[in-house]
């Protein structure tokens, strides 16, 4: 498996620096969180989007993919967030990124079902979009569908090979659901798996890899077993716990306990 590690735990950092420290502490690619207080957003200039990818290509470090925040289960009209995730999309063909990220954002006063019609809708309706600029949508496992079994509900429907899943591992772990199970519900549309670790459901203050409760072992273990041979992203939100530990300073640890789960899961 390839490892990498996700801008949300160096907030602002500009790219010449993420790309020094992916390389300094042997990561194999970095994932980059698409946002208007990052220096890489759909809003990006021309100019500026064919630096970035410039930068990517000369360093040797790959862009897994961009971690975008639109809401495809979200209510309301189809238009704007359709428009939101076509932004995001030339913005990764652009780069050169794989994948994007879009959260479900269902709202949990109204039916489930209706949250999943709308989401299946949208992505069903952005797959070719995606297929055209050779990108692939992926749905994470978050927040008003945290679990596999949830996430599955949408992405059934959708069935087209552009349109897969992020496990994030925290989320089915909250919802209740084991490593094995999320994997054998997303198996066939996973497109990659973001880790992290936290104290405890009530406190999700970041921490460093095999500091806390997630099941990472389990995890790792699980895509082993099945052969699974993609990317493991280190998701860090520093961005939202100023408290935290900084990143740079848990990057070579981190790494060396994903190999070493690796190692001994092989």
């Amino acid at each position: 498996m390839k490892l990498a590690f996700s801008t949300l735990g160096v907030p602002g950092l500009p790219l010449p620096d993420v790309l020094a420290l992916a390389t300094e502490h042997g990561y194999h690619g970095v994932e980059l969180r698409a946002h208007p207080e990052e220096p890489v957003h759909p809003g990006l200039a021309p100019a500026a989007r064919a630096d970035a990818a410039a930068l990517f290509e000369g360093s040797g470090i790959a862009l897994l993919g961009l971690a975008g925040y639109v809401r495809v289960a979200a209510p309301g009209d189809d238009a704007p967030v359709l428009a939101e995730l076509r932004a995001l999309l030339q913005l990764a063909h652009d780069l050169g990124a794989p994948f994007v990220r879009v959260f479900p954002g269902g709202d949990p006063d109204r039916p489930r079902e209706e949250a999943d019609a709308v989401a299946a809708r949208r992505l069903g309706s952005a797959a070719e979009d995606a297929a055209a600029l050779g990108v692939r949508i992926l749905l994470e496992t978050h927040d008003s569908h945290r679990t596999g079994a949830d996430v599955i509900r949408i992405l059934g429907p959708v069935g087209h090979r552009q349109v897969g899943a992020l496990w994030d591992v925290m989320h089915p772990w909250l919802g209740g659901e084991q490593p094995a199970e999320t994997y054998a519900a997303l198996a066939p549309h996973l497109g990659y798996v973001q880790v992290k670790d936290i104290a405890s459901a009530e406190d999700r203050t970041p921490l460093p890899l095999g500091a806390g409760a997630l099941p990472l072992t389990e995890c790792v273990d699980v895509l082993s077993r099945q052969g699974w041979d993609g990317w493991l992203c280190w998701e860090y939100e520093k961005r939202w716990y100023e408290d935290a530990a900084p990143l740079p300073e848990l990057l070579g640890a981190g790494r060396e306990h994903l190999v070493r789960l690796l190692g001994e899961a092989a």
